[in-house]
């Protein structure tokens, strides 16, 4: 015990020397370990801990164990967006490998019945979602070793009870970022002082993934193929015990659950959090007693999000459990203490990982209850609610409808298609464009997260979303059902739109904005440099004999009016419609039925927009990749992201717009009058949240912000109560309502003014002195879901939420929020799109007295 823990202090204090033995340090007394089957540190060359692994690598060494184990299998379950693969191993024992397929089907069976208590428990060990928090992914590389090669009665028994599935890393493009950075700094000694390179990634850093997302947000999203990929595999197994290996400040220790009681999900049973957090505390406990490491509980991290990697497993009958080890942030770094090593931060999640395993087998009886009672409680909870069901659907966009309801299928909800027209809560839904979702399903607690908008808090204070309906997130229709619930064909397979091919015209095509894909097949039509129309006003054509309206923003292809012959028009218009999943509407002559004319002054010719978007230190990585998300991937449009140190020399009237997320800017005089200049000449910049506030701070525009009462008096309050007081009032993430002017361009293709917007940010801002240019407004009572602190509400009540602002030629449009929510919150891309493809046209009108 004394050599134990002097290799313990010697490696905390960064002195951890290849020669030193690994299996003493990570498995003392471990038992013996096959000689035919390499350990990490023999295959890769270098004692784990001393040097970052690539992914590469990890999924070499997997392949390898693979091949010399007979209690591993490797699955291959798809790529990222940078092509790396991504693995699951199944670690059991021989014979369990055998009948694999029949242990899967009757451990799926066993949820809902008393029986199969022979059948192999399911647990699944993930790590490294977080690309820079790398101690998870080089200890699964020991957990892989362990299980494939530790010859110890209390593995074999492992084995033999149980089947373990094993991510080694959620996030393989993040984890290579970091990994190559930590790398490429090394230094031989190891540089302990926090403020070397080594320590500090630069921008955007590791933590996300290529697009810059946070993947442990993404569980309940599916934005990503890293997480489509992953919850496929969670669904086909649905395990009993679901691991998320973490990593938090350098000066922390080590966390596991139970956490912080305040933040549980009501909505899963409270067996979860009584009886099996406290329950598994113990082993985790344990094991890290025995090496000498110090840990912490109940304090932080929440279970409300059913998005975390943490917390999934929750809403489908098992349990989440979220671990959180101090990190060295490359190979050591000083602490408030001693210095702490890369191999410490990963003995920690080694142990971690093992005592999860003797947890689940220790408490495989109180897992069974778990699920049985989860699904007993669903079954009674889901008969005795009065709403019995859920209606949703857009008949103007099924591109939209069509999302919601295969993010759905993804999380294994049941849906059906609407057969006949349904009327509810004043809304109409029609046959073959509307689902309904029934209450009384398997998945119900899942169904009532995605469908409800707020529920019971105990907390005031949220580690991140309060509310995160996803009807609102997809601004759609819906309405809850409490009678007889219409059910249809039930959805199988996921839906696609395929609109019938257009017809040919030799005098104009018509296209509806309103569909999702609008500005897909524009952009698509003016890269092949097709000329395109906007309508400013509304107007009706007969459509195949049915009088079809056209709201403000329909787009009108011209086909005479082109540089490109009436053929190739026609073949333009062909490929866009197939590759955007979209209608176009042949016209043989422009005089409407009612409304313009396709000749009409109010139908303006759009520019091709060519974008740029500041990024960089001081930048908010997330709303930077998710505003380029939305363009690479649901436009199939370019934008030039380009660090602000840069701004001075480029050329700007190359532009037509400029974008800038959340940040601290910090922008020299030169370059601030360089954009003011350019405005001036007629450019469009797109500012969201905190930009919004520099902008108005730097002069840019005339808009103002909401004040700040800084003559109020606070009443005297205890210190100990101020972390959850003031951060009460920070919004961290709610659902409100906004009044939207659907006749200003930024509003064009909505069909109602009331639209749904996710805040999380404290910009507020005064409706503008010009009438015409508040194009979106927060009403009296705004708040649609979520915890928001009166006082912040108050601010929020009667805000602007879009402000249009001119600025010489040129305009600035001024979010309060953001349109582009971690990739989910469909139903206000259409106004950020809005403002890079209609903001040159728009020319903000002024107010008579």
């Amino acid at each position: 015990m004394k050599r134990t823990l002097l290799l313990l202090f010697a490696l905390a204090a960064g002195c951890f020397s290849p020669a030193l033995a690994q299996p003493e340090y990570f498995y003392p007394g471990a038992g013996p370990f096959r000689t035919d089957i390499p350990s990490p540190e023999q295959f890769l060359g270098y004692p784990i801990g001393s040097h970052h692994t690539r992914y590469d690598q990890i999924v070499a060494y997997f392949q390898l164990l693979s091949e010399r184990s007979e209690r591993m299998a490797l699955l291959k379950i798809g790529r990222t967006h940078e092509h790396r693969e991504q693995i699951t191993a199944i670690f059991t024992a021989p014979a369990n490998h055998a009948r694999l397929e029949e242990i899967r089907q009757q451990h799926l069976a066993r949820a809902t019945n008393e029986g199969g208590g022979e059948i192999p428990l399911v647990v699944h060990l993930g790590y490294n979602v977080h690309g820079n928090e790398p101690s998870g992914g080089e200890a699964a590389l020991l957990t892989a070793y362990y299980l494939a090669a530790n010859e110890a009665i209390e593995t074999q028994a492992w084995l033999e009870q149980m089947v373990v599935l094993l991510d080694p890393v959620y996030n393989p493009d993040g984890r290579d970022r970091h990994t190559n950075w930590a790398n490429m700094h090394k230094a031989s000694p190891p540089v302990e002082d926090s403020n070397d390179r080594e320590h500090n990634e630069v921008w955007p850093g590791g933590r996300t993934n290529h697009y810059w997302f946070d993947l442990n947000r993404d569980w309940f999203l599916g934005v990503h193929p890293e997480s489509r990929n992953r919850m496929k595999i969670f669904h086909q197994w649905r395990p009993y015990v679901a691991t998320d290996h973490h990593e938090m400040g350098t000066n922390s220790t080590f966390y596991f659950d139970p956490g912080k009681s305040s933040s549980n999900n009501p909505v899963v049973p409270p067996f979860l959090y009584e009886t099996i957090y406290p329950n598994f505390s113990r082993y985790f406990s344990q094991a890290l007693d025995a090496i000498g490491s110090q840990y912490f509980t109940k304090e932080l991290f929440d279970k409300l999000y059913p998005g975390y990697g943490s917390s999934y497993a929750n809403f489908y009958g098992g349990a989440g459990f979220l671990f959180e080890q101090a990190s060295s942030r490359g190979h050591a770094q000083e602490t408030n203490t001693i210095p702490l090593t890369f191999a410490y931060t990963i003995r920690n999640q080694f142990a971690v990982s093992l005592a999860t395993l003797r947890g689940a087998l220790a408490e495989k009886p109180n897992l069974l209850k778990l699920r049985r009672d989860f699904y007993r409680d669903a079954r009674e909870q889901a008969r005795a609610n009065p709403i019995k069901g859920y209606v949703f659907g857009d008949e103007h966009d099924l591109a939209r409808t069509y999302a919601l309801a295969n993010l759905l299928r993804l999380h294994q909800i049941e849906l059906y298609a609407l057969t006949a027209e349904l009327k509810q809560d004043g809304k109409t839904f029609a046959p073959g464009k509307a689902f309904v979702v029934p209450a009384e399903q398997e998945n119900y607690f899942m169904v009532r997260s995605a469908f409800e908008k707020s529920i019971t808090y105990q907390d005031s204070t949220f580690y991140d979303a309060s509310s995160w309906s996803l009807p609102h997130a997809f601004n759609l229709p819906y309405a809850e059902l409490k009678g007889q619930v219409p059910l249809g064909s039930k959805i199988t397979a996921d839906l696609q739109k395929k609109p019938a091919p257009p017809a040919r015209s030799d005098y104009a095509y018509l296209m509806d904005l309103r569909d999702y894909y609008a500005h897909k097949a524009i952009y698509q039509l003016q890269d092949r440099e097709v000329i395109v129309k906007i309508a400013f006003k509304p107007f009706t054509f007969s459509i195949d004999g049915q009088a079809q309206e056209f709201s403000q923003g329909a787009v009108i292809i011209p086909v005479q009016q082109q540089k490109l012959s009436a053929d190739e028009v026609y073949k333009a218009i062909q490929e866009a419609s197939q590759n955007c999943s979209i209608a176009f509407y042949p016209l043989q002559n422009g005089l409407s039925m009612q409304g313009i004319d396709l000749g009409s002054t109010f139908a303006r010719p759009l520019k091709k927009p060519k974008a740029l978007m500041v990024v960089g230190p001081g930048v908010s990585a997330y709303e930077a990749g998710e505003t380029w998300h939305l363009l690479d991937q649901r436009v199939g449009m370019p934008i030039a992201k380009v660090e602000a140190a840069r701004l001075n020399n480029l050329k700007l009237a190359d532009y037509t717009a400029i974008v800038m997320v959340s940040g601290s800017y910090e922008l020299d005089k030169p370059t601030v009058e360089k954009i003011k200049a350019w405005l001036q000449e007629g450019g469009t910049l797109i500012a969201f949240k905190t930009a919004v506030e520099w902008a108005i701070k730097q002069g840019l525009c005339k808009e103002e912000l909401v004040p700040v009462d800084t003559t109020k008096t606070l009443a005297r309050r205890d210190f100990g109560d101020a972390a959850n007081t003031e951060g009460a009032r920070r919004i961290g993430g709610a659902i409100f309502e906004q009044d939207l002017d659907v006749t200003n361009p930024i509003g064009f293709g909505f069909s109602s003014r009331k639209i749904s917007v996710y805040r999380n940010g404290n910009t507020f801002l005064k409706p503008s002195k010009n009438p015409y240019a508040t194009v979106a407004l927060y009403p009296a009572g705004p708040l649609i879901g979520g915890f928001v602190h009166p006082e912040s509400l108050e601010k929020v009540a009667n805000s602007a939420g879009i402000l249009l602002s001119g600025a010489g030629q040129g305009r600035l449009i001024l979010f309060a929020d953001n349109p582009n929510f971690r990739g989910i919150w469909y139903g206000t891309n259409k106004l950020f799109l809005n403002a890079l493809f209609f903001g040159p046209i728009i020319s903000v009108p002024s107010a008579g007295r």
